[in-house]
């Protein structure tokens, strides 16, 4: 190895040097705000009041903020350098948050997903002003839809993309009200709440859920079914840019599989693969993005949050183990990760 390699290889990150935060519960029911390295080494595990599900991270600082799961109603500001708690965020009245957030790339601004619990399911989305390391609230715009649950950002970082789920809750309340009138819908909007495009799968019961995005403005996203169990029900949905938002060609057999319910999705822009993750029904599954076709379908008990990392998937385990695949050959390899085991929560975030 040359010199220029050699001090290019110290600057550039190790693999396991990943840093993965995820929200976890303790086997008594406690409630972290974790990051651990790939290797398993631990850099902060910090006690939160309740749980949480999505984690977004700072653009230009070393901030992240986990947010509570659906309907709750706190969020969690922490310094990653040691899991310090700088600030709990609480709900304005009358909303409560639905777990997924993101901040504008010029890290003044955080937007969250929200109900109005004075109208169930009428959709907003909260936006919040960062003064320094502390977020005040600063008005809310519409979602366009109902019961919002993920929001992400297309490249040119104003424009977001919403999966409106379609389902009305009540505050304090995971309970359906609508299941025969749900009104799912994939969302494009400007960052000052201006509708571009609003669309749906053919089903009505098929809840949009969760997102993921490529470099190249691709959306994939991944549902819920929650019609009749005879029914099959596209779990994995694309929009290319400039085309209709359909179902990605998932084979029947592997729809059948996965009992109805996705988790998470993730996308690998270098190794160009979407993600799958079907924790009611123990599977993950990998595809090609560009053709559709099956990279990998293995057994992996009520695995739930996936990330992309240089190597190819970390997949956390509501109860069991979690797991690296590498995906950089032909057949993807898994490895089990020296994380604590079981109650991870849905979702992943890889830095």
């Amino acid at each position: 190895m040359g010199l220029a390699q050699w001090f290019t290889s110290l600057l550039r990150p190790a693999a396991n040097s990943s840093l993965l935060l995820s929200a976890r519960d303790d086997a008594d029911g406690r409630h972290y705000a974790t990051g651990h390295r790939l290797d398993g080494r631990q850099v902060f595990a910090t006690p939160v009041s309740q749980r949480c599900h999505a984690v977004v991270e700072h653009p230009g600082r070393q901030l992240a903020l986990f947010v509570a799961r659906r309907p709750g109603t706190e969020c969690y500001l922490l310094d990653l350098r040691d899991g310090r708690l700088l600030q709990t965020l609480t709900a304005r009245a009358d909303r409560h948050f639905y777990g997924h957030a993101v901040i504008h790339a010029s890290g003044e601004w955080l937007y969250t997903t929200e109900n109005d619990t004075r109208a169930p399911g009428r959709g907003v989305i909260g936006v919040y002003r960062f003064d320094g390391n502390q977020l005040v609230p600063a008005g809310e715009l519409p979602s366009h839809g109902i019961g919002p649950h993920e929001l992400a950002w297309l490249p040119d970082g104003e424009t977001l993309v919403v999966a409106n789920g379609g389902i009305r809750t009540e505050a304090e309340s995971r309970v359906e009200m609508n299941l025969h009138a749900m009104e799912p819908s994939l969302v494009m909007m400007n960052r000052d709440g201006g509708l571009l495009s609003k669309e749906s799968l053919d089903q009505p019961m098929n809840s949009i859920r969760h997102l993921a995005i490529t470099a190249d403005g691709t959306v994939l996203t991944c549902q819920q079914f929650m019609g009749p169990a005879d029914d099959l029900a596209p779990l994995l949905a694309i929009k290319r840019p400039g085309q209709a938002f359909q179902p990605f060609a998932v084979a029947p057999r592997q729809l059948q599989a996965m009992a109805h319910y996705s988790a998470s999705v993730a996308v690998h822009d270098e190794l160009r693969l979407v993600a799958l993750t079907a924790p009611r029904a123990n599977r993950f599954f990998v595809w090609d993005l560009d053709t559709g076709a099956e990279r990998l379908e293995v057994s992996m008990p009520d695995c739930a949050g996936v990330a992309a990392v240089p190597q190819g998937f970390v997949v956390t385990s509501g109860q069991g183990r979690c797991r690296l695949f590498d995906c950089r050959t032909a057949t993807p390899v898994g490895t089990p990760l020296a994380l604590p085991p079981g109650f991870w929560d849905n979702h992943v975030h890889s830095r």
